[in-house]
């Protein structure tokens, strides 16, 4: 399993291995001190424990669970009438920021299929087109594995900063190589750079930012 990862940050102590690349015969990690805490954020720990293996998954074969969708979609929030995203205001023409559902951008010739609304069901399936290609970017440009929550965080902060944006971030560069030489201390640095918008430090990139990082490192699905 070279170039891949112990998991379990909360919960994971150390691993036994079983052979040397079969990653289904890998036992899960012996519980570390948090996962006998009590609190909400021990039974977290617990559960993702559970879900972890050494080495990670495949980010090929991944897409973004449960937890991440319902941040995700918390996030973006809800709208079943077009809105302008700059000024957040419903709006009865195009605009460039013209947007609906849970964040989906309407192009100028798709505005008369929008303009007067859509249903649930629509905007769900809307996300779940706009949410393909950004687990797609995540599984393409990562070369170790990954826990479910790692991925779920990245696919988060893809589906924010653009594919193109991830693809050439240090972010990545980072998470595949922690010896590369980025302008960054660490990862941690280099993800919350990524907090800018027009040149300029933005609040809501900023708790963003954090959002994701703390799913990253302790699988804590908490908005800001």
């Amino acid at each position: 399993m070279s170039g891949h990862r112990i998991p379990g940050p909360l919960c994971g102590t150390g691993y036994e291995p079983v052979d040397d690349g079969t990653s289904t015969l890998w036992r899960t990690p012996a519980p570390g001190p948090l996962c006998s805490a009590s609190g909400p954020t021990s039974e977290a720990a617990r559960r993702w424990h559970l879900m972890s293996v050494p080495g990670g998954f495949p980010p090929k074969s991944m897409s973004l669970g449960p937890d991440g969708v319902t941040l995700l979609k918390a996030v973006e929030e809800l709208h079943l009438k077009p809105y302008d995203d700059q000024t957040g205001k419903d709006i009865d023409q195009w605009v460039p920021g013209a947007t609906i559902g849970f964040g989906h951008l309407i192009a100028k010739a798709d505005w008369a299929t929008y303009k007067d609304g859509i249903t649930d069901g629509a905007a769900d399936a809307l996300f779940a087109a706009d949410l393909t290609p950004f687990e797609a970017v995540v599984g393409s440009n990562i070369t170790v594995g990954l826990q479910q929550y790692e991925f779920d965080a990245l696919v988060i902060f893809a589906f924010n900063i653009g594919e193109r944006g991830f693809k050439s971030s240090a972010v990545v560069r980072l998470i595949n190589d922690p010896e590369a030489v980025t302008a960054y201390a660490n990862l941690e640095a280099a993800w919350k750079a990524w907090n800018k918008s027009q040149g300029k430090v933005m609040k809501g990139l900023d708790n963003r930012r954090r959002c994701e990082w703390r799913i990253y490192t302790v699988a804590q699905y908490e908005r800001w």
